[in-house]
């Protein structure tokens, strides 16, 4: 894993689980075959090596009657498998109260659908491996449950036209991904504002960002880099953030304007 905390959470789970089959007086090869997986992965998940699917535990908890007590370790256990760096932003996301993102390259990660945030993915140089891009996605698309919390943060977004075209993924993806803007930009504590290509005046050629308004007060700013990513807590910087991402705004096209492109686009598409 690519941290402690994760390391410790799949270290603990594995202790428990271990403690469990020899309880039940089981061998780990008997115990693999109980539940479907081989010795090697019975005693890497008990090591903290390997994360365990929620299937695992399931039948672990099962075969050896722990009423429940391993089966509740799958939140833990999703939780970890996610980066760190996207645990910490899903965690602030999910504390927000108002939360506006510029994207410039692609959707914004909030407003992905599954398949083509895996062909975002799938692109990544150096390559992922198919179990990191299951990660990746896996963490992305919990994310999105912001959009379902009550009570509702007003989410707002600004899309360079650019994104609206791009296909990534191929013809049928960046469809299914338009459709899922529409979809999204019509809810009402949602509006999605598209940056035309052809405006001269742009606030936000420093690149993508985001802006969060805690249940505090307290507002953050998040940016993107090639190799990092970076929360800006500092206020002075954080306002210099607010007053580009409010600038972006104004000169975008309004959120009736750009769901209208949007359609004009998917019906090009």
């Amino acid at each position: 894993m690519e941290d402690e905390e994760a390391t410790a959470v799949l270290k603990a789970v594995g202790r428990q689980i271990k403690a469990w089959r020899e309880a039940a007086g089981m061998r780990q090869s008997e115990f693999g075959a109980a539940i479907g997986y081989g010795e090697e992965m019975v005693s890497s998940v008990e090591r903290g090596r390997r994360v365990p699917q929620p299937e695992f535990l399931d039948k672990a908890d099962e075969v050896l009657d722990a009423d429940g007590k391993l089966s509740a370790m799958k939140k833990d256990v999703a939780e970890a498998r996610y980066p760190k760096k996207v645990r910490d932003l899903a965690n602030l996301e999910a504390e927000a109260v108002e939360l506006g993102a510029y994207a410039n390259h692609n959707m914004h990660g909030l407003l992905q659908t599954e398949t083509y945030a895996r062909s975002l993915f799938a692109m990544r140089r150096p390559a992922y491996t198919e179990d990191e891009i299951d990660r990746q996605v896996a963490a992305r698309m919990a994310r999105q449950s912001v959009f379902e919390r009550v009570p509702a943060p007003l989410l707002t977004f600004v899309q360079e036209e650019v994104t609206l075209r791009r296909p990534i993924g191929g013809r049928m993806v960046l469809r299914q991904q338009l459709e899922r803007l529409l979809e999204v930009g019509r809810l009402r504590h949602v509006e999605i504002q598209v940056m035309p290509t052809d405006r001269e005046d742009h606030a936000g050629m420093g690149g993508p960002l985001q802006l969060l308004k805690l249940q505090d007060g307290k507002a953050l700013g998040h940016s993107e880099g090639q190799l990092h990513s970076r929360l800006i807590t500092d206020p002075k910087e954080v306002q210099i953030v607010e007053m580009r991402y409010g600038m972006i705004r104004a000169q975008a096209l309004t959120p009736r304007e750009s769901l209208t492109l949007v359609e004009k686009v998917l019906g090009e598409t």
